[in-house]
C-alpha cells in the first residue's frame, strides 16, 4: 500500500516521500524497511531519528531533526491513527464459519436470530434468546432463560448460567463463567455453614469486554450488573450484587467483594482487592496491588497501598516506610544511651548513700 493512500485514509500530512510501499506495521524500535510505526510517548522520540521504519505516524506538532530518515505522517491523534492502520493490515479473522455446527444442542424453545454462528458442542437451554449476528464458539453452554444481544461474541468454553442477560456487542473470552453462585453461607451453631440460595441474576450491558477465566457471580437477590463499556482483564472475580459503572476498566487478578458499587470511568490496577459493601466514586484510580477497605466518596481520587490511602498520604507513608530501618537503628541507639544514663544515675545515687 502506498504511503499516500494511508495519508488519505488518516487525513494526514506527509513530510517525506509519499510513494513508499508500506507492507506491515511494527514497533518503532524494531521496524525495518517497508514498515510503518507510530510515536505517542515522548520518551520514545529518540527512536524517530534511529528507526529503520519507512514511515512514522506522529503528532502534528512533533519537532524532528533535520536528518530524520523516515517519512513523517502527521495526524491529530497518532494512537487512534495507528489503530486504523493496524486494523487495515490485520483484518479480524472469522472465529467460526457461518452456520450452526451439527453437534450443537439447541432447545426447541430457544430463539436464534439471523446470521448467528454456533460452534461444535454448544448447548443452548430452554427459552434462550440469541440476537442477530451473535457468535457462540465451541463448547459454550447457555442456561435456560438467558438473553444474548446482537453481535455478541462468546469464545470457547464460556458458561452462562440460567436467567442472565448479556447485551449487544459484548465480548467474553474463553473460560469465563457468568452467573455462578455468589459466596453466601450462614454459620450454624454446630460450626457448619448453611448455603444461602443465590436467586438473582447477572446483567451485562452493551459493549462490555470480559477477559479469560473470569467469574461474575449472580446476585443473592436482584442483580449483579456490569454497565455499558466496562472492560475487564483476565482472572477477575466479581462477587454477588456488585455494580460496575460505565466505562470502568480493571487489570488482571482484581477481586471485587459482594455488594460493592463502583462508579463510572474508574481505573483499577492489577491484583487490587476491594472489600464488600463499598462505594467507589466516579473517576477513581486505584493503584496495582492495593487493598481497599473503605469507600471513596470524592470523585477523581487516586488511591493506592494496602490499606489504600489517597495518593499524597500514600506517598508520605511509603516515604516513611523506607526510613524505618534507619529509624529503628536510631531508636536502638537511644535505648542504649538511656540505659547507660540510668546506670550512671543509679551508681551516683548509691555513692551518695
Amino acid at each position: 500500500m502506498k504511503l499516500r493512500d494511508i495519508a488519505v485514509m488518516l487525513n494526514a500530512e506527509i513530510n517525506g516521500n509519499d510513494d513508499i510501499d508500506i507492507r506491515r506495521v511494527a514497533k518503532i524500535e524494531e521496524a525495518g524497511e517497508g514498515d510503518i510505526t507510530f510515536l505517542t510517548n515522548p520518551k520514545y522520540q529518540k527512536y524517530v531519528e534511529t528507526t529503520q521504519a519507512s514511515a512514522v505516524i506522529v503528532a502534528q506538532e512533533l519537532q524532528a531533526g533535520a536528518g530524520t530518515k523516515p517519512a513523517l505522517v502527521r495526524v491529530k491523534d497518532p494512537y487512534v491513527s495507528f489503530l486504523k492502520v493496524l486494523q487495515h493490515f490485520n483484518p479480524p479473522h472469522d472465529l467460526l464459519p457461518p452456520g450452526i455446527h451439527p453437534t450443537a444442542v439447541i432447545s426447541k424453545s430457544a430463539t436464534v436470530g439471523v446470521d448467528v454462528r454456533i460452534g461444535a458442542h454448544v448447548v443452548i437451554g430452554e427459552r434462550v434468546r440469541v440476537g442477530d449476528g451473535a457468535i457462540l464458539s465451541h463448547n459454550v453452554v447457555i442456561g435456560d432463560d438467558v438473553r444474548i444481544g446482537e453481535k455478541t461474541t462468546l469464545y470457547p468454553n464460556v458458561t452462562v448460567y440460567f436467567g442472565c442477560v448479556i447485551g449487544a456487542r459484548v465480548i467474553i473470552h474463553s473460560g469465563t463463567t457468568i452467573g455462578s453462585d455468589g459466596f453466601g453461607f450462614a454459620p450454624k451453631p454446630d460450626g457448619t455453614y448453611e448455603k444461602i440460595p443465590q436467586l438473582g441474576i447477572v446483567v451485562i450491558e452493551d459493549d462490555v469486554e470480559i477477559g479469560a477465566n473470569c467469574a461474575v457471580d449472580r446476585a443473592t437477590l436482584g442483580e449483579t450488573r456490569i454497565k455499558c463499556g466496562v472492560k475487564l482483564d483476565n482472572l477477575i472475580q466479581v462477587a454477588h450484587n456488585v455494580v460496575i459503572g460505565e466505562n470502568t476498566v480493571s487489570a488482571a487478578q482484581a477481586g471485587i467483594s459482594g455488594s460493592t458499587k463502583i462508579g463510572k470511568n474508574c481505573m483499577i490496577g492489577g491484583q487490587v482487592g476491594l472489600t464488600g459493601h463499598l462505594t467507589i466514586a466516579d473517576g477513581t484510580k486505584i493503584g496495582a496491588q492495593s487493598g481497599v477497605h473503605r469507600s471513596v466518596e470524592k470523585p477523581n481520587t487516586t488511591i493506592f497501598g494496602s490499606p489504600a490511602y489517597p495518593q499524597r498520604e500514600a506517598f508520605r507513608i511509603q516515604g516513611a516506610a523506607v526510613q524505618l530501618p534507619d529509624l529503628l537503628n536510631t531508636v536502638r541507639e537511644l535505648q542504649k544511651r538511656v540505659a547507660q544514663l540510668e546506670d550512671m544515675l543509679k551508681q551516683q545515687k548509691q555513692e551518695r548513700q
